[in-house]
């Protein structure tokens, strides 16, 4: 008896040293405070789960990365800065402030001469996708967070693997805890076909406690240097089938012109992260003539960037919106400097909406997002849910004249941990669109108003702000 008493306190005594070690790294790592305070309170206040939990997800291995800061900088500016087109393109007078922000924090210039098309179907994005692999005559560069060896990923397969035959560069960057579930043997017939096919942050079990963070969330093909796609649909069939409670709605764009290139070079400041191979040829960057009339700013941001790009980005357009802004994403915990934007903007007069999924395919995330309702809707914010599938869409408008689509969705981790692309379009035709898309969604919504909120039980709404505790670790 007296053996296990002290083995007893033996590991009671490593435990205590355990969570006090790692509450002093946690701390001395100077991270947000918000997300320091998290992290004690898990580690400390749910006992063995918590310490799981920090050596999982918790882990700050930023400066393990195969690549420097001063490098990413260095290859973000290289691509751009050999770029030549013909296109004139002028800053709209209301949204200079923003674009300027965006150029000084991370050499993100304004790209002229292009025509976005939108989808919101997951059939019709296919079909355009693969028609236009279909008529590649020089390179095809793709990354996704998913891509599944289903059905459509196997169409995709077929199409990519007949372009090697056919002699043209193929490159395909996956995300390897994204994209887990798709077998190796998917990716490895990409690589016997000639095509160079890399895992972004590779997972394995010696690894596994610091690679589940900083994924690539990003959505992007390159054809040729002058077709792109962007947006919040991966290769998956989800996107075609949904679950069996209800279709999956999402948004991508397909973009031509000089924005393209902007989603080269972020490819291929990806590509050399995951291959070491630095390439900046010309070739990449095709002189383009005009395609159409809608400037953009493609913005990157992830643990390697000096900035919070994204988030200061939309911030910004936030503090600026005078009409509307409308925000559609799945999942919503937001920082705190967004979350009082957004108030502001409500209190001034601005028509806020705000449109979520009412059903969620993390249950977790969607409570928590829930505890921040009863603020929004103080302000004078309208909020939605969505009842007719899981809206998975990641787009956001302002003043009919500003678009933001791409791979972020309004919350910590995108804004944070994860590589994610984001396209700033300025063009009030695009935004007419937007706002339509949005319209239409809303006949699928169900507009939740304050009353009714307050009305829920007091049980529902403890357990939601429990959970927001812990919104910076989800």
């Amino acid at each position: 008896m007296q053996i296990n008493a002290t083995f007893i306190l033996i590991l009671e005594i490593l435990y205590l040293l355990t969570v006090v070690g790692i509450v002093v790294v946690v701390i001395s790592e100077n991270r947000n405070p918000i997300k320091t305070v998290a992290w004690v309170m898990a580690v400390v206040f749910l006992p063995f789960i918590g310490i799981i939990w920090y050596a999982i997800f918790g882990q700050d291995v930023t400066k393990k990365y195969l690549i420097s800061k001063r490098m990413y900088s260095k290859l973000k500016k290289r691509p751009l800065d050999e770029m030549e087109t013909p296109v004139e393109v002028s800053v709209p007078e209301e949204h200079v402030n923003l674009v300027n922000l965006l150029k000084n924090m991370d050499y993100t210039p304004l790209l002229g001469g292009n025509n976005v098309k939108l989808f919101t179907h997951g059939k019709d994005k296919f079909e355009s996708l693969l028609d236009d692999i279909k008529k590649a005559k020089k390179h095809i560069h793709v990354e996704y967070y998913v891509f599944m060896d289903d059905e459509i990923g196997c169409k995709f397969q077929e199409a990519l693997i007949q372009k090697a035959i056919e002699g043209l560069e193929v490159r395909i960057i996956y995300d390897s805890f994204g994209s887990r579930k798709a077998k190796k043997k998917f990716f490895e017939e990409f690589r016997m076909a000639g095509i160079e096919t890399e895992p972004f942050l590779k997972l394995t079990w010696s690894a596994f406690s610091s690679r589940l963070n900083y994924r690539t969330h990003r959505k992007i093909v390159v054809i040729d240097g002058q077709i792109g796609y962007t947006g919040g649909m991966n290769i998956a069939d989800r996107y075609l089938h949904g679950f069996n409670w209800g279709p999956w709605r999402d948004t991508h764009a397909r973009i031509e012109g000089k924005g393209v290139q902007g989603l080269q070079s972020v490819f291929l400041i990806d590509w050399y992260f995951v291959s070491q191979t630095l390439i900046t040829s010309r070739d990449y960057f095709p002189m383009l003539d005009n395609f159409g009339e809608c400037p953009m700013q493609i913005v990157n941001s992830g643990p390697l960037s000096e900035e919070n790009e994204i988030s200061y980005g939309i911030t910004q357009a936030i503090y600026e919106a005078r009409q509307s802004i409308f925000i559609q994403t799945p999942y919503f915990l937001p920082p705190d400097t967004m979350v009082h934007a957004l108030q502001a903007a409500a209190l001034r007069g601005v028509d806020v909406r705000l449109m979520l999924s009412e059903r969620s395919d993390v249950a977790l995330v969607q409570q928590a997002s829930r505890s921040y309702f009863k603020e929004m809707l103080h302000a004078g914010v309208k909020i939605y849910q969505y009842r007719k599938g899981f809206l998975h869409a990641k787009m956001m408008g302002f003043d009919r004249s500003l678009t933001l689509l791409g791979s972020a969705n309004f919350d910590s981790r995108s804004f944070d941990q994860n590589f994610e692309v984001e396209a700033f379009i300025y063009d009030n035709e695009l935004a007419k669109k937007a706002e339509d898309i949005f319209t239409d969604d809303q006949r699928h919504c169900q507009q939740i108003t304050q009353r009714e909120w307050l009305k829920r039980p007091v049980t529902r709404h403890f357990f939601e702000s429990l959970l927001r505790l812990f919104a910076p670790l989800l």
